[in-house]
């Protein structure tokens, strides 16, 4: 017994120390291979230098310079009150201390006196002359009141001519900035082009694409550097890669996430000066830096002093003005253009539009009402949220909200874009299923919203980009930003719903039939020429269970090519729309390459047409099945 323990333990010994020369030999066979590897590392290292220690050193410079910089432009800013001193600056370059917000124009104003009196002498002259006298002071003191007229609260065309035209060095100077920028654009887009063409040969497809997005990012730059109006404008373009391409329209969509902000300090002023209280009094907590920066404002997380999670909507400052004087130079633009090219219809039409819309949006009070009266339309929808207002904590220039917790579409796609593969993680390929798996959601959820508003309640948001809606922890769709709302007439909502069918059914003889009750088609328009035309552009529509095999963008830009040549009009509510579903769409696609929008929507479509109980709807059924 004894024996064989001993040799027992023999044998464990022995297989331990062979073991153990085994995991040695192993090792330093494994250290061998490693350093036969970074050999020709080390060689590249001791021919060119290893610059990762001076890339660090330089980085910690570049970060330290920074931080100093900042601390003195602070510094500097304080000391010499530079904020303070640039205002006064630009009030006197507005003569906006001259503004009378309390100016009421005469009922009749004076004229120009006749100093010529023939007939009359002695007494009668004098006294005629000192009435002359009268009316020269009457005049000139006229024209020097004029100055004092402020900027009208709404847009008027004339009220707006009448304003700037006492302020044509403001005018001349901002012409001169715009252009000077566009010319620069210019410049630097000929430059780009000219180094192409050096480069030798590539594919061409690939030299377009790029060339077309650094058109965009160049454009980008001019607009952020143009300012807020010019923001607003690039960011609408952003969402019509119909008409700009998709590769100018991908750059544009960044100047809805890259608008630098402005300081807090001056963002509590705003808030102090319109709710006539300090901060302490409504608010226990606004955060540091903005969780947002749009071009008209930017958003402060807050909480109100019982305990309320809100989001905090600051305008940016002397924001009215600025805009205002784009508006009326971008009409005196468009003047110039009806000139030149001897049109009979009035562009500036399209100048006076945005004039109200844009003015429209700077007042607070208005996005207010528009959100209290878009959450009374679709609370009943279980899937879409909309934030309350804070009436008591609203005014013209800021504007307090429930707060929305909630992921981005933006957010989500990054995710499901990231590469996980390399991590070698099964958790992070599980956070990007999950996450593609909620970007999706909120697509189809937001496509069945687009519907609704469209064909349920014909009360749509005016600004559907990505950067507006959020996917709650619920699994609802959120909706931010009301600037703008968009009514439609019952007519108008049947009649699109019949176009939606129309168009997955390929009647393009009836599609045209509902167009004309939109009041899309011009009177006179060569009906059969048109769907002539639409059945060349889309005839190559194939349908899989009885659903267009296309994507959605692509059958929305033909219809557009052809809408182009025959000179449409497109009513704000049918721009919206297809501007929200192609953008949805894109969402989508970039995350799951086969989603199909017609397959999202239809279901949707199908069910109005069997729920509703309409002569209408009966029409455009009996349609369908005949």
């Amino acid at each position: 017994m004894a024996l064989a323990t001993s040799l027992t333990a023999s044998m464990s010994v022995t297989s331990l120390r062979e073991s153990r020369v085994l995991k040695t030999t192993t090792y330093r066979r494994k250290q061998r291979v490693k350093q036969q590897q970074q050999q020709p590392q080390r060689r590249v290292q001791a021919f060119f230098g290893n610059f990762s220690h001076f890339g660090d050193v330089v980085r910690r410079d570049m970060n330290f310079l920074k931080k100093g910089v900042q601390r003195g432009v602070e510094w500097a800013n304080e000391t010499f009150r530079i904020p303070q001193v640039k205002k006064a600056v630009d009030d006197v370059v507005w003569l906006r201390n001259l503004e009378d917000p309390n100016f009421s124009p005469p009922a009749q104003p004076p004229v120009w006196p006749q100093p010529y009196y023939p007939a009359l002498s002695g007494m009668d002259l004098m006294m005629a002359d000192l009435k002359a006298l009268e009316a020269y002071v009457s005049y000139f003191y006229y024209q020097s009141k004029k100055w004092s007229k402020p900027l009208p609260e709404a847009y008027d065309a004339e009220e707006v001519a009448d304003y700037f035209s006492h302020r044509p060095h403001v005018v001349a100077l901002r012409l001169l900035e715009v252009f000077s920028s566009f010319a620069s654009a210019a410049i630097r887009i000929r430059m780009a082009g000219l180094k192409k063409s050096l480069r030798p040969g590539s594919s061409k497809d690939i030299d377009e694409n790029l060339s077309q997005y650094n058109f965009g990012m160049v454009l980008k730059e001019t607009m952020l550097s143009l300012g807020p109006t010019f923001i607003k404008v690039g960011q609408s373009l952003s969402t019509r890669p119909d008409i700009i391409g998709p590769e100018i329209s991908k750059a544009l969509s960044e100047l809805h996430d890259q608008i630098p902000p402005f300081p807090r300090p001056l963002a509590m002023k705003i808030i102090e000066e319109e709710l006539d209280s300090p901060i302490g009094s409504f608010f226990s907590y606004i955060s540091e830096e903005p969780v947002a920066a749009a071009s008209f404002g930017q958003v402060y997380r807050g909480c109100t002093l019982n305990g309320s999670d809100v989001a905090v909507k600051v305008q940016r400052p002397n924001l009215r003005h600025v805009v205002v004087r784009d508006v009326y130079i971008l009409r005196l633009g468009l003047g110039l253009l009806q000139k030149i090219a001897k049109r009979k219809s009035d562009p500036r039409l399209y100048a006076d539009e945005l004039g109200k819309g844009l003015v429209g949006e700077l007042d607070y009070t208005l996005e207010a009402a528009n959100a209290s009266q878009f959450l009374d339309a679709h609370s009943h929808f279980s899937f879409m949220q909309v934030p309350k207002v804070f009436q008591h904590l609203t005014r013209k220039r800021a504007l307090t909200m429930e707060w929305m917790a909630g992921e981005s579409s933006t957010d989500l796609l990054t995710i499901t874009k990231s590469s996980s593969i390399k991590h070698g993680s099964k958790y992070l390929e599980r956070q990007k299923v999950d996450a593609k798996r909620r970007l999706l959601d909120l697509v189809n959820k937001g496509v069945e919203a687009s519907l609704t508003q469209l064909l349920e309640t014909g009360i749509l948001h005016a600004d559907p980009h990505p950067g507006n809606l959020r996917y709650t922890a619920s699994g609802r769709i959120g909706f931010l930003d009301f600037g703008l709302l968009c009514r439609m007439e019952k007519k108008h909502q049947f009649a699109m719903l019949a176009s939606i069918v129309h168009i997955v059914n390929g009647d393009w003889s009836s599609l045209l039939q509902a167009l004309t009750e939109m009041d899309v088609v011009r009177p006179g328009t060569n009906i059969r020429r048109v769907t002539m035309d639409l059945e060349d552009a889309l005839g190559e529509v194939e349908l899989k269970d009885g659903i267009p095999d296309i994507k959605f963008s692509r059958v929305l830009g033909k219809i557009w090519s052809v809408a182009l040549k025959y000179h449409f009009r497109m009513p704000p509510y049918y721009t919206l729309v297809l501007r929200s579903l192609a953008s949805l769409e894109g969402l989508a696609v970039a995350a799951d390459p086969s989603f199909k929008t017609f397959e999202a929507a239809y279901p949707f479509v199908v069910r109005k047409l069997l729920t509703e109980n309409s002569a209408e709807t009966r029409k455009i059924l009996h349609s369908v099945v005949v």
